[in-house]
This record gives structure tokens, C-alpha cells and sequence, in this order.
């Protein structure tokens, strides 16, 4: 058993030795947050949520491109809604009502992310969104019920 313990423990020395004779402590780490857009925004389309089901939610919301050509929606520094209730998703649809079709999918909508918090957030988009989407739609999955709805314009 001492003899099974002591290769184990030669193997790791080695091990360590390895990892900490080959880490490379000359570079600085730049952490780079894909999140935001890079240069200028450029805004195509923007609107102004309208609070639904009883919640606190406002706010403009922003549909645009970044230097770099990607694509972000944009909720502004006054954005609010309620975030107590759990997941609060955001949808772009072709109207200013969610309808849902769980067995089949509902074209009309499409899910691109989640509320985080209150106050300015981007959402990175893959592509710009079809000229089909005219609203963005808040809805909370928790209570089953909007909390509001932006068309774009």
C-alpha cells in the first residue's frame, strides 16, 4: 500500500511540475465582452415599451448595427419592468400580442434572449432579424402574462 501511495505521489510531483513550469504568466489576460457593440451604434428601428398586465414596465427599446456590422437589440438607460416574478423572455414578433404554439412553433415569433436586469442592456443578434418582425415582446413564462410590448419603427 506505501508502495502504491509513493508512485502516486511521484506521478503527481511530475504532474504539478508540468502544469507549473508550462503556464505562461508574461501576458496579460484581456477579457473582451462581445455583449456590447463595438464603435458606433448605429439605430435602424426603435419604440417605446407599453406596460402590460399590471407591471411597471418602460422604456425605448433599439433595433442596430455596431461598427463591425453586428447586430444588437438595445434597451435604453430608462428601461424598466418587474423582475421578481423569475424568467422574463424576450421575444420579436409580428405583432404586439405572444401567441404561442407549443406543438408546432409559431413563425410569428421568435426568442432572443432574457430580461437580466433594469437599466441599459444589449442583446447580440446572429443576423439581422426578418423585415417581418415590427415588435419586441416582454413575457413572463412564470405567470403565463405579458409585462409589454415595443413596435419597432
Amino acid at each position: 500500500m506505501k508502495r502504491k501511495f509513493a508512485m502516486l505521489s511521484g506521478i503527481l510531483s511530475v504532474f504539478a511540475f508540468v502544469l507549473v513550469s508550462c503556464s505562461d504568466d508574461d501576458g496579460e489576460t484581456i477579457t473582451i465582452d462581445t455583449s456590447v457593440p463595438v464603435g458606433t451604434f448605429q439605430v435602424s428601428r426603435e419604440g417605446s415599451l407599453v406596460a402590460e398586465s399590471g407591471t411597471p414596465t418602460q422604456g425605448t427599446v433599439q433595433l442596430g448595427v455596431d461598427s463591425q456590422g453586428t447586430n444588437f437589440l438595445r434597451f435604453a438607460e430608462n428601461f424598466t419592468t418587474e423582475l421578481g416574478t423569475g424568467t422574463v423572455a424576450i421575444y420579436f414578433s409580428t405583432s404586439d400580442t405572444y401567441t404561442a404554439d407549443p406543438a408546432n412553433g409559431n413563425p410569428d415569433l421568435r426568442l432572443i434572449g432574457n430580461v437580466e436586469n433594469n437599466g441599459e442592456m444589449f442583446i447580440r443578434l446572429n443576423g439581422a432579424p426578418e423585415a417581418k418582425f415590427t415588435h419586441v415582446i416582454l413575457w413572463c413564462a412564470t405567470a403565463n402574462i405579458p409585462f409589454g410590448n415595443a413596435e419597432l419603427q
